[in-house]
């Protein structure tokens, strides 16, 4: 039998999962929230929900990965062959195979705009139009996906070890670093201390059950909860790498990042609209449309936009990592493949579905499902239904199958797990309800019967 590839140490782990979690999640989708739902309050329901919710099921998650020592499908069927196993373990598998093809697609759209801020086009990338051209000519949006893609899938072909350890030991720490410098460029900015006020004090007038339950889905999201990634993750750490040290961190990691991504877009747009919220726009419009207005009226926008593009990147990478993985070791495991053969189709797939995604604004922006695109669609269809179910498979297989104890079990080869009673809790009754809001809201906001 093929020996498994293993992380060779804690920090491999801890750097490789808070890359997955590192994400443009964080990015565009942190700061506008936060400042829509009460800016502080949102904020601090946010690290409450990370400390319990997040911190459970990344506990779940990585223990059953290193107690099967396989990926998703592998690791469902460990504990059974019947179909409900094997409907859980599938559609956590799923999941990544249908995310990268559309996240690197935005990575791609990321990528152009760098290199736009390294040829100087600070003022032209601030012009209202310049997304929406750029966009719709389906030859550049697919050039740039595919350049995302090949460096993924060439960071993928060389290993766990070589390939995703290495390289997230260097660009986790360039990413912190970049998120500080324009962090301090933002906050120091003139006007800029009312918009950091608004983010990190709690202003409990702010206060209503939206602000929960997006603060609930936002941290699902943003931590790779249900993605596959921290079983298989998990199946790569050695029996004496401390589980819970590792989850802490990774917590800290993402909670870091997200607050400095707020730090650096709501007091700058803050400046930029008089302090008006609504030019926080959700998704592209904010990344791809305000932020560059914005810089294009800084001192050095040109030094900013580069740092910030950059710092968007290495988050997009390290996620697209990190989700590509779980797809390849699940073709390794199920279906006995090289990491060769598995990475080539990986990048088959990632190809046929992504160039459907970057063509659907342009050249099929004809075909519409349920009323959305076809990129909208693959996120609608696995952030808002596929996800929680994969987690709510997963609470089921630890509550009624692997038993708390036997988690528990696991987790105390190597560490003290000291959260065990907020684990116990969460996994057993808070998490489903959870997850539950989290689908249904979901939705419910698709279907406009509430915003989010």
């Amino acid at each position: 039998m093929k020996e498994r590839s293993s992380f060779s140490g804690k920090l491999g782990f801890i750097l490789a999962a808070a890359g997955s979690a590192v994400g443009l999640g964080n990015i565009w989708r942190f700061p506008y929230l936060a400042a829509k739902y009460g800016g502080g309050i949102f904020v601090l329901i946010y690290l409450i929900l990370v400390l319990t919710f997040g911190y459970t099921m990344i506990m779940a998650e990585s223990a059953i990965g290193r107690k099967t020592r396989k990926s998703p499908v592998g690791a469902f069927a460990h504990f059974g062959h019947s179909l409900p196993f094997k409907l859980g373990g599938w559609i956590n598998a799923i999941i990544p195979m249908l995310i990268v093809p559309y996240y690197s697609v935005i990575g791609g759209w990321v990528f152009k705009y760098l290199v736009e801020y390294l040829k100087g086009n600070v003022q032209g990338v601030a012009d209202g139009k310049y997304f929406q051209s750029f966009i719709s000519n389906g030859g550049n949006v697919e050039f740039w996906f595919l350049m995302f893609s090949l460096i993924t899938l060439l960071v993928i072909f060389g290993g766990v070890q070589n390939g995703i350890e290495k390289v997230s030991k260097i660009m986790m720490p360039i990413l912190v670093l970049l998120a500080f410098l324009v962090a301090g460029y933002s906050i120091t900015r003139p006007g800029a201390l009312a918009g950091v006020k608004y983010f990190l004090i709690p202003d409990f007038k702010h206060f209503s059950l939206m602000t929960v339950v997006t603060a609930m889905g936002q941290m699902f999201y943003s931590l790779s909860i249900a993605m596959g990634i921290l079983i298989t993750f998990g199946s790569y750490m050695k029996k004496d790498m401390d589980i819970e040290e590792a989850a802490t961190h990774v917590e800290i990691f993402d909670t870091i990042i997200a607050l400095l991504a707020g730090l650096m877009i709501i007091p700058a747009v803050f400046v930029f609209s008089s302090g008006d919220l609504q030019a926080l726009n959700a998704g592209p419009s904010l990344m791809f449309i305000t932020i560059p207005k914005v810089f294009a009226q800084m001192g050095f926008g040109r030094i900013a936009g580069i740092m910030f593009f950059m710092l968007v990147l290495l988050a997009a990478l390290t996620s697209s990592i990190a989700l590509s993985e779980s797809v390849v070791s699940t073709f390794e495991d199920e279906l006995g493949w090289d990491r060769k053969r598995a990475t080539v189709i990986t990048g088959v797939i990632v190809v046929v579905l992504g160039s459907l995604s970057s063509l659907g604004f342009s050249s099929l922006s004809f075909i519409q499902v349920l009323g959305m695109g076809i990129l909208d669609f693959f996120d609608f269809i696995t952030n808002s239904i596929m996800m929680p179910i994969a987690a709510m498979a997963c609470c089921l297989l630890v509550v009624r199958v692997i038993t708390i104890d036997g988690i528990a079990q696991e987790i105390q080869q190597s560490s003290q797990f000291k959260r065990r009673p907020v684990f116990n809790v969460m996994i057993k009754y808070i998490c489903p309800i959870f997850i539950t809001v989290i689908l249904i809201s979901s939705i419910l906001n698709v279907l406009g019967i509430i915003s989010m």
